[in-house]
Order: C-alpha cells, then structure tokens, then sequence
C-alpha cells in the first residue's frame, strides 16, 4: 500500500443519510449549525490556487464562525492550505463552477485527505450535473469511502425562480445556484465542461437594535415580552390597552450582504449570462433603488477570464452592479510576480545561492526582474475594467469582510509582499555564516580538477568536517565521453510522497531531451505548476507542447493526479496545429480513468498499458520484425530503395523510412533498417518505437516493482553515438524504480545504469514501516545502486515527515545524491553531482538537528 499520512488514509466515512455518489441527499447531518444565530465573523476570501502560475481557477473560501465553504479545488489546493494554515477538516461544502481539470484538478487528493480524517465527517460536493462523470472516473482509483455527498445540480431540479438550493438547512447563508450555458449556435457542439454554475450567497438580516425606551413608553413592564418581540411576534401593553408590534421597539434591520461568484469562460456564456432571468431579483440599480423586491449586490468575485470581461456582453452585464465592489480573480497576470508557496520560495532561494548549477533562478523572481521599476517599486497590472465600476485586481489571500458589519468592505491585511531573494539570503548568511565559504567551494567544483578542492561530509556537534570530495571526471564512464549539455537534463518537479506539503510537491520527473522533445515520468498534482515555477509561463508551455510521451509506474494519486491538466493544456496548446495524439503509458486503471474522463475535456492522447512495454514485449516485436525481414531478404533487391518500398508495402503504411546501413556487396548480412509501425499485434509498441527514434532514445522498458498491484519501473536507453573521431559511444541509460521494495527486478534493470532514481521514502531506522508500506529506506537505496553498480544513484519520494531534508545515516554517499523540488541535473555535471550532497546538509543543518531533538 501507498505510504499515507494521518491525512491519506483510506478510512470510511460514516455519515447518516444520503448516497454516495452522484445523487442528491436527504436529511444531511451538518456540523456547526446553531439555530437563530448571527455568524459574529464572515468573510470571503480568495485563495491562490495556481494564481501565481495560472494553472487552475483560483479557490474562494467562505467563512463562518461555524461552517466553510471551498468553491472550486485546481491542483495545489491541499499544499496551499499547508502553507497558510487553512485546516482541509473544517470544510463542509465544496462548490464548483465547472467540472474542468482547471476547477477539479486538486479534487482527488482532497478526498482522499477528508475521508482519513475520522469518521463523522459529512463533506458535500455541489456541481453541475457533468460532476457525476468525474466521480465516475475516479472511482477506478478513490475508494467508495472518499466519495462523500455529491450534488447534482440540473435544470430539472431548478426551483420557481431558476435556481438550486445548496446546503439548504445552513443558517449561517442562504446560496442559491444558477446554471449558465454558451448561447445556442448553429453547428455549436456542446461539451460537458461548457456548463457553468454562478453561485449567489445571501448571508440574513441583522435585526435592528432593541430600544427599551420605547418598550417602557409603551406600557411594557414583563421582560418576557421583549424577547417575544425581537423574535418577530406581537404583544399586549402591560399598562396600556393596546397592542405593541416589533416595529414600533425595534429599529430597521440592517439587510445581509450579498455576494456573487460567477465563472463565466466565453464570450457566449456572457450572452446567455445577459439573458438569465433568475438574476432580475438583484438588478436594484436597473431597476431603480426604490424597489422592494430588488436586492442590492456587495460583491461580485469574476473567476471569468479578462478577454471576457473585456466583452461587451460582460460589461453590459457588470453595468448592474455598479455599487458593487468587484474582485477580478480570473488569472490575474500580477500574481505571478509574488509566489505562493513562500517556504519552498525561501528554500530554493537557498539551494540556488548555494549551488546554482543544480539549482536554477525560479522563473518568478525573473519576472520581478523584468517587471520592476528603476525605483524596485512593481509594474501593477492594468485592471480589465474601469471607473464606474469598484474593482480591484485579486490579490492572494484577499478578504472581503461580511461580518460584522462595521467592517464591511476589502481587507488586504493578509496579502502577501514580494519576496526579495537578497532578504532571503541575508537571513542564511546570519544562520549559517559557514556557507559563504561553501558556495566558493561549490563554484571551485566546476572548475578544478578532482581532488584539488575539500569538501564538507559530516557534521557533528554544529562542527564542519573536511575531506577529499567524492568525484572522479578523469575516470568518467565512456557514455560520458564528449557528452554534450543537449543530450540530456533531469528536472525533479516534485520530490514529496503521499501529498503535496510546504517544501515538496508529489513526485513528477520532467526529462529534458532538448530538441529531441520531452518525457514525464510520473505527474502528480501540481505538475503544471512547477513546470511554471522553473520554467514560466511561456517555457511551460513549450515543454508541454513537446512532451513526446507521459509514462506513469502506479495508479496511486499522488503519480498521475496531474495527467489530466497537462493532457487538456497541450490539447489547447495544439489546437490548429497538425501533430500526433500523446502518447501515455501506465497501468491499466490509469486508462480506465482517463477514458472515462474523457468524456469530459478532450485529452488527446492514446493509451499503453506498461505491460506491453516489458522486455518480453520488445522481444516478440523485434522476432515480428525479423520474420518480415527474412521473407523480404529471401530475394535480396539490388537497391536499398527497394527494401524500403517492399517492407513499406509488406507493412500498409505510407510513411518513408531510410535504411540505415547498406547491402554488403555479394551480402548474406540483414540491412539493418528503420522499420515502420503499423501491426496487428503491438501498433502501440511500434508507434512508441517511432517517439523514441524521434527522441533519441533506443529503447524504453518497464518492469515490474514490489509496490502494489500493477506497479512498474522503468528504463530509458539514448542511442548510441559517433563522436566527431567516428568513434562510437554507447548510450546513457536512465532507471527510475518508481514506488517500490527493494528487489531483484531494479537491481536487474539498474545494471550498468548511468542514472538510478530511487524511491527512499523512510530513513533507516523506519525499516518495519518501509516493508509494511512496501517502499525504500535510504540506506536500502543505496544499496541498491550499489549492487547494481549504478554510475550515480538519486534518492527521492522523501516521506512529508521530513519536510527540507531527510535523515541521512552513515552511510556510503560517493556516488549518491539527494533530489529537491525544481532541481535539474544535467547529465555533464553527473560527475560531481555526489560532492554536493555535504554543502546541502550544511545548508539545512539547523534542520536536521530540529529532527533530531524531536526524535528524543
């Protein structure tokens, strides 16, 4: 089984009444309800989900004293809340405004984390009635347990006024629901995901101030009375023959305040939004103040994009709501100035003045360079609308207070500065004033011959230990030989098992092949992001649209929770664009899932079960291979053309292909040729041979690992090369173990391997609880490598208990390293890759000594 934390495990969740899945609830149990009540704090606050890499629609929190309501879960949700503290087991209702990878991406996860949480909880889904075709899809990988309470929300269920109840018996807010759909056009193929859901939240009346005075005026002595009276009902004068209604004691009633968020994702939708009758209700500025059946709108938060806002429609729409106070959280382009997740900020700061050849300049704070002033002061962004309207660019963590009413309006006490990196590291040099010599001697390693410089292997007591670094470029392996920077870059996008935390995402690894193209092995949640995060806006998508294959070991959510976002993306990225469908591999519930949603967002892509890419599987299509050859060479064609055009018509294809080699005069050899791929028997196989070549790469092969059912790791191999002499190198071969016990099948893959990347999820000590969750402990890690004489080894997939560095015991550390968040490693600088590995731990000293006091 996966390893989960408290948070991840699949407990079952028991809640009285209502199904499971996809159909709504009768009698739901919710928790915080007090009768009668005035929530004495209420606010709505946006949440930074991807808004500093606009990956996904940004979260909405409403708060109450008793209840929370999430409107929307993009990818990143769950380590965002870790960051600023927001507790997941608070949440009672999650609302979305469409069922997209952009609004549901972080939605697995978050399950899976709710339904460890005990029993009792009772968390419900509201959505549009496409949300029943995700759950379906998830369920080849959440259990039933996690499913909660889904709410459908359909026409059919819509009330008189064209709206849908959600969380009916809350007395905290009254939230109706209105569907909104893309105006009908002619020829117009509707989709699931086009149907969008506007959410209006009343919070109720405060009544007005009880005036004793009055009460005494009007002949009232029994105290009893009064609160008869403030509870809406007539009384008798104690004194006086008449009769005293609440009006005549109690002032005016101060009206709740109201608030919309709305998701409007086209220029049609906005159309249709125009012709919506269900919002009539809360036009008071249409239709005149002195009306009583209108109701007046405090705020308006637009998760709709600024080409929309910008449309006449919109505008027109917008135009009555003119008192409102507007909040334009619809990718906000400034926000990527000022990054999110501020801890793992501080620690690539880090790691990047340490060792910036391992640790490349975040892409952010490039955009604060390019965006500042010559004062520092920033560039703002230009809001997409204008005076009228109150509006304001949303901002992280930014607050419109609706209770107490005192206080109603924007708070902005909580939106997070710029993070300068000179502040950043200034901190480091007054915590360790040791690591200015470090990065000279890191810089030294680049530079010197190998055992010219010392280097820092141990600490004990705060003291610094030298010895001779662990690196030989003399005695490099010949696949290093001439190795170009090009050939190959290894970029850890997450490092983290289990769930995203503060310091490290779930595990992803981004092969960089230049201009070859691009693999991932492994997409968890976030994935997207942190290729945003190193990369940028612009590189991301170039990354993503040059992704030659996704290859998945485990259908666990914390390796493929991701697939979907990077799939939709480049599906857009592409549009108009000739190319080939991407190809995924992984395990067979991975394709389960994936067709089935599907049905939702088109992903473009065709799916390999891991299985047909095992060694067996090669074998049987290269036999294939050499059974056309030999019927083909059994008349052996005078010109190398001819064996193409014969093996091309033997095949059905039309695709050209050269040989690579030539007839031998008088010949009995086989011409070694570039086959086509087109066959009954594997044509998936062959088009991943295809994606290969293309890439560089001779061959990719899993096998399997001792994880969970259908769990497999996997071999790159490069082709080999000719060097500028004619001689001819092999190739790198890269291992990843993916999730898994230490066993025969890595060792076996790993022989030989330029690059092992091994799971070590617990230190040494935690033995017992490796084997019990079928994973590694560093020291077994190591050895692995080590027996398979593995060139250099990286550890990852570090268990969220050690959130900046994990425990490193005695042991042999000379060709091993320590992979972080955002790390890239090219495959020139392998050799000096393990004499770094002393520098982190003097980097994270004070770190590793917390966690060892804490362990006492």
């Amino acid at each position: 089984m996966e390893e989960r934390t408290k948070a991840y495990k699949y407990n079952e969740v028991r809640s009285k009444g209502g199904d499971k899945v996809g159909v709504p609830t009768k009698n739901l149990q919710l928790k915080g309800c007090k009768t009668n009540t005035i929530n004495t704090t209420a606010y709505v606050q946006i949440l930074g989900t991807g808004m500093d890499t606009h990956d996904t629609l940004p979260s909405v929190l409403l708060f109450f004293d008793n209840q929370r309501f999430i409107f929307n879960v993009g990818e990143g949700f769950q380590r965002y809340c870790s960051e600023h503290k927001i507790k997941l087991s608070k949440i009672d209702h999650i609302c979305l405004s469409r069922v997209c990878s952009e609004t549901v991406g972080g939605l697995p996860g978050l399950l899976l984390t709710l339904a460890g949480m005990g029993e009792g909880m009772s968390v419900n889904i509201w959505g549009p009635s496409d949300l029943k075709l995700l759950v379906d899809a998830m369920k080849s990988f959440i259990p039933h347990a996690a499913m909660v309470h889904t709410h459908l929300i359909s026409h059919a269920d819509m009330d008189h006024t064209g709206s849908f109840p959600v969380a009916p018996h809350s007395n905290a807010v009254k939230i109706s629901a209105i569907l909104l759909q893309p105006s009908c056009q002619e020829g117009y193929d509707r989709k699931p995901i086009d149907t969008s859901v506007m959410y209006v939240c009343e919070l109720p009346e405060i009544m007005g101030k009880f005036n004793a005075e009055k009460a005494k005026a009007l002949g009232l002595t029994v105290k009893t009375k009064y609160k008869e009276l403030t509870q809406g009902k007539s009384v008798k004068s104690d004194s006086l023959d008449i009769m005293v209604h609440p009006s005549d004691v109690i002032g005016p009633s101060i009206p709740g305040p109201i608030v919309i968020i709305i998701d409007c994702p086209t220029n049609s939708h906005a159309e249709e939004l125009l012709a919506t009758q269900s919002l009539s209700a809360y036009y008071s500025e249409l239709m005149g103040s002195s009306s009583e059946c209108t109701k007046t709108v405090n705020c308006i938060i637009h998760l709709t994009p600024p080409s929309v806002v910008r449309s006449s429609s919109y505008e027109k729409w917008m135009n009555f709501f003119k008192s409102a106070q507007h909040i334009m959280a619809g990718h906000a382009t400034k926000n990527m100035e000022i990054p999110i997740l501020k801890s793992s900020t501080i620690m690539a700061a880090r790691l990047n003045y340490l060792c910036p050849q391992f640790f490349p300049f975040p892409a952010f704070w490039s955009l604060q360079q390019k965006n500042s002033s010559p004062t520092g002061s920033m560039v703002s962004s230009e809001s997409p609308i204008s005076p009228p309207y109150k509006s304001t660019i949303s901002e992280n963590l930014l607050k419109f207070t609706l209770r107490p009413h005192s206080q109603l309006g924007l708070d902005k006490s909580n939106v997070p500065s710029l993070v300068s990196p000179s502040e950043i590291i200034d901190e480091l040099l007054l915590e360790v004033p040791e690591i200015v010599d470090a990065v000279q001697q890191v810089s030294q390693i680049w530079h010197k011959p190998a055992g010219t410089a010392d280097d820092l292997t141990a600490m004990e007591d705060g003291a610094v230990v030298f010895q001779k670094p662990h690196m030989d470029r003399i005695h490099s392996p010949i696949f290093l030989k001439n190795i170009r920077r090009d050939d190959l870059e290894i970029v850890f996008l997450g490092t983290g098992s289990s769930q995203p935390s503060k310091y490290r995402n779930v595990t992803s690894i981004y092969i960089d092949l230049f201009s070859k193209g691009s693999m991932l092995l492994d997409c968890g949640e976030g994935t997207l992001a942190q290729l945003r995060r190193r990369f940028g806006m612009e590189g991301a998508d170039s990354a993503v649209r040059n992704l030659r294959c996704i290859w998945i070991s485990h259908i666990h959510a914390d390796h493929h929770a991701g697939v979907a976002r990077i799939l939709a993306l480049r599906h857009d990225l592409l549009k108009g664009v000739p190319h080939e469908q991407l190809l995924v591999i992984g395990p067979v519930q991975l394709e389960q899932f994936l067709d089935a949603y599907q049905k939702l967002e088109d992903l473009d892509m065709c799916f390999l079960d891991c299985r047909k890419t095992m060694a067996a599987s090669w074998d049987a299509l290269e036999c294939e291979i050499d059974s056309n050859l030999d019927q083909l060479f059994s008349q052996v064609p005078k010109k190398v053309e001819d064996v193409n055009n014969k093996i091309m018509q033997s095949m059905g294809t039309s695709t050209s292909f050269v040989a690579e080699t030539c007839l031998h005069s008088g010949g009995s050899k086989k011409i070694k040729l570039s086959i086509p791929v087109e066959s009954e028997a594997s044509p998936l196989l062959k088009k991943l041979k295809v994606v290969l070549r293309e890439a560089g790469l001779d061959r990719l092969i899993s096998f399997r690992v001792v994880h969970c059912p259908e769990a497999f790791g996997v071999v790159l191999k490069s082709a080999e090369r000719i060097n500028s002499v004619g001689e001819v190198l092999p190739g790198w071969k890269l291992v990843y173990s993916g999730d898994t016990r230490p066993c025969p099948e890595v060792i076996e893959a790993s022989l030989g391997a330029t690059i092992l990347i091994h799971e070590a999820t617990f230190e040494d000590c935690m033995v017992g609880e490796a084997i019990a969750k079928n994973h590694s402990t560093t020291k077994e890690a190591i050895e692995v490598g080590d027996s398979a004489d593995a060139y250099r080894t990286i550890l990852t997939h570090f268990s969220q208990r050690y959130p900046k560095i994990p425990v490193l015991d005695e042991v042999s550390m000379k060709k091993t390293c320590i992979a972080f968040d955002l790390m890239s490693i090219n495959i020139a600088d392998l050799p000096m890759l393990p004499s770094v590995l002393p520098y982190l731990k003097l980097l994270f000293r004070k770190d590793m000594i917390l966690d060892n006091l804490d362990d006492v």
